[in-house]
């Protein structure tokens, strides 16, 4: 590899500070791309999962899933993916596994599940029930696995067509107060860009932020995240065109280096102190 042609590739969000909404192996795979990119990621999850209220119901649901009772399993967010990853689960070869979109297919990927489907257009639970029901006109069985507050859409339009479907409550959406620091580089500005992944990210975004400055890039990983977003209450300034990590960081480098960032830079030669 050329060290020196590496050492010159663009760094399009050189000198920018960029919040992560999520920690574990996702968070930390942004983070790296970020620093690829000359960004210094700011991790700070603003959700977390909570056990089911019905642990054993998912404790048997898994256990079968291990010992390949079903054709497929379906993960409608990547917290579901936490919730698999904490519980050690166990998905045989012979079992499929549909991730509703990039996110949650980038999740399993990083915590070692492979993904068999992910919607080509529509990522949502509607758009991949009928992507699975093209595939397997015959009935199969499927584990759906959802939040507590998800309707269970994918389980009824599986059902309405003959599949054997088994829905189970996976978690409880909570959320994760961000410490004061962060909390007042958001509010100063010092953050760049503030990166959301979903619905639920959105509203602690709102939440926990109520004072975003207007050049603050609030960046969606997607069109459904975007109006999740402004429902909650946010001013999206940029949607991924693709609904992937890459896509949303390419949607926060359209947006030039904020002046404040320019002038704060040091003269040549010298290093910035980083405090994330």
């Amino acid at each position: 590899m050329n060290t020196a042609a590496a050492g010159s590739a663009p760094k399009p969000l050189k000198g920018r500070r960029v919040l992560v909404p999520r920690g574990g192996p996702w968070g930390d795979s942004v983070a790296a791309e970020l620093r690829a990119q000359g960004a210094t990621p700011v991790i700070a999850p603003l959700v977390n999962f909570a056990p089911s209220e019905d642990p054993t119901s998912l404790e048997a649901a898994l256990r079968d899933l291990a010992e390949g009772a079903f054709d497929w399993v379906t993960l409608t967010s990547s917290t579901t993916v936490d919730v698999l990853h904490a519980y050690r689960a166990e998905i045989p070869a012979s079992t499929r596994v549909a991730a509703v979109g990039e996110t949650t297919a980038a999740a399993l990927t990083a915590v070692g599940y492979r993904v068999d489907l992910v919607p080509d257009d529509d990522n949502s639970a509607a758009g991949m029930a009928a992507q699975l029901l093209a595939l397997e006109p015959e009935p199969t069985r499927v584990l759906t696995l959802r939040s507590e507050l998800a309707k269970p859409v994918l389980t009824r339009l599986l059902e309405e067509a003959g599949h054997d479907v088994r829905s189970v409550v996976a978690y409880r959406t909570v959320g994760v107060p961000v410490t004061e620091k962060v909390a007042g580089d958001v509010r100063s500005g010092r953050i760049n860009a503030i990166l959301v992944t979903s619905g639920s990210v959105a509203e602690q975004v709102h939440e926990q932020f109520p004072d975003i400055p207007e050049a603050t890039v609030i960046a969606a990983i997607g069109p459904r995240t975007a109006k999740d977003a402004r429902r909650a209450g946010l001013a999206v300034s940029a949607v991924a065109k693709e609904q992937s990590v890459l896509g949303l960081i390419a949607a926060v480098s359209q947006f030039p280096v904020p002046q404040a960032v320019i002038d704060a830079a040091p003269p040549t030669g010298s290093f910035p102190r980083i405090d994330s």
